[in-house]
């Protein structure tokens, strides 16, 4: 039976604003690109333009076969969500749009799986395509597309959003298929960029599959539990899970230190990675000296690594000299890039752009106002510096100086948690947390948010 894979994406230069969106429908077993389909669709916001390019891309597969199963794969984590049933459609404007979508196939013959944005290319080069010939006061002309030509191959295996649960199956599974097979592993590499898109090879959804893919596979993945074993005392032990007691050896432990105060701070102002870059005031260099002496006093961290923002370093530093350690930093542990809102108070900016503002507390694939960096490119960011930094430090305890979203986002994929959680955390500056990822894969929170050592 045939498969069609159906790739869609829409964009809103202005959220609202001029928009359009981008599809193709691919042979699941070839690869091969089938249709494309494009359109410039006037003023809409980014969620409308992508529910507009699922439709297209759902259609055109119909066309070809109306029986086909279809895997739809979108970068749009709202998107995907909703139509898997498993977030509720509140905006009045996308429940006709999902309605449609869901009309199209039977129940059932559809699914739905998140990709990174970087995996998504074809169709975002269609949607930007469309744009331009809007722009013009055209349409988009199939026969003048360049976005295939543009657009480099995918690995299209089952994805997910960095420590989404089941795509991390699906590649274990994956993992212990071929470690049957007697293939040997593909060498694991923190190759990449820094940006938006940054990942490395072990992020959930490239191509490489690593010797840690294949610990997680025969300890997670089985489909059934390994048969007991028993004890000297002639009592069954169990084979796997927390009875057998596997040596996985010692954790990569993050231990997570927010930046002291800045000015900004107790104002409750954004502050991220495209603001002023503040400093850190007297009060966020007393808390750094504070947090010093109590990470000296435990006498377990054996490497710092901190964001390059000025509030970060300066904290480092003052970490450093106490412990007597270098400080390296990672660009991939910067603060999120709050756009127009930097240095804006919620409430201000509530009063100047509250459609962007709702649609940011409502959607992680939202950007701030004037082209900052949604939470879901931030998610995908520190995924990437999380893999990077857990290879590299292996069974070492590590300080991260970092902010709010980079910290919130560990705990939150370590957890498992939805975007949402990310409101739902408090973290306080100078505050300590800290996350063990172990070798087979699993991480395990052991702190969250304390201040104890600024008491006193």
């Amino acid at each position: 039976m045939r498969e069609f894979i159906v790739e869609a994406d829409g964009g809103s230069r202005g959220n609202p604003g001029p928009a359009g969106y981008g599809s193709v429908v691919i042979d699941a077993a070839t690869g091969e690109t089938l249709v494309e389909r494009a359109e410039y669709i006037g003023i809409a916001t980014n969620n409308v333009a992508e529910y507009r390019g699922l439709l297209a891309g759902l259609r055109a597969a119909r066309e070809l076969d109306p029986a086909a199963p279809v895997r739809v794969r979108m970068d749009s984590k709202l998107v995907v969500e909703q139509m898997s049933g498993r977030w509720k459609i509140k905006h009045p404007g996308m429940k006709p749009l999902a309605a449609e979508a869901a009309g199209i196939y039977p129940p059932g013959q559809v699914t739905y799986e998140w990709i990174p944005r970087e995996h998504n290319k074809h169709a975002d080069r269609l949607a930007n395509e469309a744009m331009d010939a809007g722009k013009r006061g055209e349409q988009w002309d199939a026969g003048a597309s360049t976005a295939a030509l543009n657009a480099a191959p995918v690995d299209r295996t089952p994805s997910g959003p960095p420590g989404d649960a089941r795509a991390g199956a699906a590649k274990a599974r994956e993992a212990l298929a071929g470690g049957r097979a007697g293939s040997a592993p593909a060498p694991a590499t923190t190759g990449g960029h820094t940006g938006d898109t940054a990942e490395t090879a072990t992020v959930t959804g490239t191509a490489a599959t690593s010797d840690a893919d294949r610990r997680a596979a025969r300890t997670l993945a089985s489909p059934s539990p390994a048969p007991a074993s028993a004890s000297a005392s002639g009592q069954a032990q169990p084979s796997v899970g927390w009875g057998a007691a596997p040596d996985l050896g010692a954790p990569a432990t993050f231990v997570l230190l927010r930046h002291g105060e800045t000015p900004l701070t107790p104002e409750k102002r954004f502050s991220g990675s495209g603001g002023s870059d503040p400093a850190l005031s007297a009060v966020g260099r007393e808390q750094a000296e504070r947090v010093a002496d109590a990470l000296a006093r435990r006498g377990t961290v054996q490497h710092i690594v901190a964001s390059p923002l000025a509030r970060t370093r300066e904290t480092a530093a003052a970490v450093a000299a106490r412990l007597g350690l270098e400080v390296t930093v990672d660009d991939g542990l910067r603060e999120t890039d709050f756009g127009a809102w930097e240095g804006l108070t919620f409430g201000e900016v509530r009063e100047r752009y509250p459609d962007d503002l709702n649609a940011w507390l409502a959607d992680p694939e939202a950007e701030p106002t004037g082209g900052g960096e949604s939470f879901a490119a931030t998610a995908v960011r520190i995924a990437a510096a999380r893999d990077k930094l857990v290879a590299a430090y292996a069974g070492r305890t590590v300080l991260l100086v970092t902010h709010v979203t980079p910290i919130k986002t560990l705990v939150r994929l370590a957890l498992g948690a939805p975007p949402e959680s990310l409101f739902r955390m408090e973290l306080s500056a100078a505050s300590l947390s800290v996350v063990a990822y172990y070798a087979d894969g699993n991480a395990s929170v052991r702190l969250l948010n304390d201040t104890s050592h600024l008491r006193g």
